[in-house]
């Protein structure tokens, strides 16, 4: 339906901003995503084979999430019905499921597309499912989250999801020749600036044109091309892409995490970095350390824990930025540090048998009699004191006598302190055979 503005030709002379000037005219344009719209795409196929299951389109900002969904309607039969979690509440869902079902008993279908679906709760997720399940509409959900942890289960088992990936150099760099295209000049950019340019959008389709925009509206045609001192002062550097209550959070701590594992100190360092950068709660990343000292170092490295709370405690009193300091000197600690998972596999193993086994005593004979009663019952009869037996060891039974001595659950590595650990167990265990316990 044409508005006022349109019949009076003003719309087509009102400013459009670039990024909408180049947004896509079929799903073929889309940049960056061939894995979803290319030629062997999940969508391209799905469409060719004229079935369109109800969907999440999970991935960053500025991938491309909005542009498909729109595109959609355009490439079916459907009647498109756009709303936005961050704006609608359970009057407006009402009032779209019945725009569908009326469309429906006329013989239409609608594709409902809900932008930032993860920001509706649970109930209002759940009001969604009778509708997809009858065919009232298809859903096209958008977020930035992870769905596995945002959305219910239940709408998870009757969509499809679709990963959008974060936009690389190439597909930056296809989406600026675009840009160029459209104003009709080339970016007044030396290599290096454009190379800047390209890693401040961080990997967003979106922010990387509104960069563009920002350096076309600056240089007018025909000023000499900047360099990146240049670039710099035309376009403040945007904050890195990291949201700490969300994805991001767990996706960096998890590369730090597995760089210190994997004793490379400089990835982990470029991981804390990026954390620290992005405003992640120092205490926090104090605290994951910490963790990694005890689960991928542990006694291999009994020092790599005294570093690790040293670091928390260093922070504490020096604060930010020289606190942070010592958070990094004790990520090359752990990441230079031997490796062993052995005292977290046997805690686990253990914690099996604890479960296993209920609440089976242990044996009287290591047990205290403070009573007369509990003396005549056997407590603490035919206890052996280990400081009396030769070599301060005794090799007496610990385990519940329905046990016996159980598979060893702690079998410590030939690497770092933990080997000196195992000659002494190894010799213990001699005795214990030895001395028949």
């Amino acid at each position: 339906m044409t508005n006022l503005f349109e019949a009076a030709g003003l719309e087509k002379r009102a400013p459009r901003p670039l990024a909408d000037r180049l947004r896509p005219k079929a799903l073929g344009e889309v940049v960056g995503q061939d894995q979803i719209v290319g030629e062997a795409g999940t969508l391209t196929r799905m469409l060719r084979s004229g079935r369109l299951s109800s969907m999440i389109l999970w991935g960053p900002p500025g991938s491309g999430k909005t542009t498909v969904a729109r595109l959609l309607a355009s490439e079916t039969d459907l009647e498109f019905e756009q709303i936005s979690a961050i704006f609608s509440g359970v009057q407006d869902l009402r009032k779209v499921f019945d725009r569908a079902r009326l469309r429906r008993e006329q013989g239409r279908g609608t594709l409902l597309f809900v932008d930032e679906i993860h920001r509706f709760n649970r109930a209002q997720q759940d009001s969604f499912l009778p509708h997809m399940e009858d065919g009232t509409i298809t859903l096209v959900g958008a977020t930035t989250e992870n769905p596995s942890f945002e959305l219910n289960a239940a709408i998870l088992s009757r969509a499809i999801v679709l990963v959008f990936n974060r936009h690389d150099d190439d597909a930056l760099e296809a989406l600026l020749r675009r840009a160029e295209q459209e104003e009709g000049r080339a970016l007044p950019l030396e290599p290096e600036a454009r190379a800047a340019l390209i890693a401040m959008a961080d990997g967003d389709g979106r922010t990387i044109v509104n960069l563009a925009e920002e350096v076309f509206a600056s240089l007018p045609e025909g000023a000499a091309a900047v360099d990146r001192d240049g670039l710099v002062q035309i376009v403040q550097r945007r904050a890195p892409l990291y949201d700490k209550g969300r994805d991001g959070h767990y996706n960096l701590i998890s590369a730090l995490h597995k760089s210190v594992r994997g004793s490379d100190p400089d990835a982990a360092l470029y991981w804390l970095c990026r954390m620290l950068d992005g405003g992640e709660d120092r205490l926090f990343i104090a605290r994951r350390l910490v963790r990694m000292a005890v689960e991928d170092i542990g006694l291999a490295d009994p020092n790599a824990l005294t570093q690790t709370i040293a670091a928390k405690d260093t922070f504490d009193f020096l604060g930010s930025p020289e606190g942070e300091l010592a958070l990094a000197q004790a990520t090359i600690y752990l990441a230079t540090a031997p490796k062993s998972n052995g005292a977290y596999v046997a805690y686990k193993a253990a914690m099996r048998a604890a479960k296993e086994h209920g609440s089976l005593s242990p044996p009287k004979a290591i047990l205290n009699a403070p009573t007369k009663l509990m003396a005549a019952e056997g407590y603490g009869e035919g206890y052996a004191y280990d400081h009396d037996a030769p070599d301060g060891f005794s090799g007496q039974n610990y385990f519940p006598d329905e046990m016996g001595r159980r598979p060893t659950f702690y079998d410590p590595p030939e690497r770092g302190f933990e080997r000196e650990i195992r000659k002494r167990l190894a010799y213990w265990d001699g005795l214990r055979k030895k001395r028949g316990g």
